[in-house]
């Protein structure tokens, strides 16, 4: 239970979902958190429901411009950095032909291009050791249906990974990324379906996957605590898949 013990840790998107359970589970294993998020509503939440002093801040991922005073903050509360969990990102499904500049270019701002310059801005910040943990996708090695967008940010956070791996290990930053299936978290209500179709989509993904389920929250969060402890010390580029076998098929 001390995996993370005196370790400062930053999560984006931990308001909800896959970034909330891992703030749990990262408080658990002794580390000081930091979360950040945009709705009022689940940042109030966040704040009421997570355990400890947990820091919770208002910024927004796609904001390249939020990125330097949101480093600035970790390192005013905490002096230093030595954990980053980029969580925050958004799924926007649709056909090809339904797409448009603003759309595409709004998945990206959010899934990659704030989450790069966040990296930059926490250079100055980060403790030697630590441990970056991009989350990725299985929508980056499968050719579902109307993910298009969604699964090329992916692809680049993966790429991301590896590259920067290269670049930051003399500086003694681990970068690795965790790669999520189908997960049983809110991101899937924020689709714009209708509850009917929502249900009916579902059960389409959920068939394709092996083990015949959605994962757990818990899951993904296991595997971030693993890849930001002392443990994964060797761990270096890699990318872990947590889909239930779906990139098998």
């Amino acid at each position: 239970m001390d995996r993370l013990k005196g370790k400062r840790a930053l999560i984006t998107g931990g308001t909800t979902g896959i970034g909330l359970e891992t703030a749990r589970q990262f408080v658990k294993e002794g580390a000081r958190v930091a979360v950040t998020g945009t709705n009022p509503k689940t940042l109030d939440a966040a704040r009421k429901e997570l355990p400890g002093e947990v820091l919770i801040i208002a910024s927004d991922a796609s904001d390249v411009s939020a990125q330097k005073p949101l480093a600035q903050k970790v390192r005013e509360a905490f002096g230093g950095l030595d954990i980053l969990f980029v969580n925050a990102g958004i799924v926007d499904m649709r056909p090809i032909e339904n797409w448009d500049e603003a759309g595409f270019d709004r998945s990206f701002a959010i899934n990659l291009k704030g989450a790069f310059f966040l990296i930059q801005a926490l250079l100055p910040v980060f403790a030697n050791p630590a441990s970056i943990v991009l989350n990725g996708s299985v929508n980056a090695h499968i050719g579902m249906p109307n993910t298009t967008v969604y699964a090329a940010t992916k692809a680049a956070m993966i790429s991301l990974a590896r590259t920067l791996s290269g670049e930051l290990i003399a500086s003694g930053i681990r970068v690795n990324v965790v790669s999520p299936g189908p997960i049983s978290t809110p991101l899937y209500s924020k689709l714009g379906f209708s509850e009917a179709d929502l249900k009916s989509v579902a059960a389409s993904i959920q068939g394709q996957v092996p083990a015949g389920r959605f994962g757990n929250p818990s899951e993904i969060a296991s595997a971030v605590v693993f890849l930001a402890s002392d443990e994964a010390a060797f761990t270096v580029g890699s990318e872990l898949l947590i889909e239930g076998g779906m990139s098998n098929l």
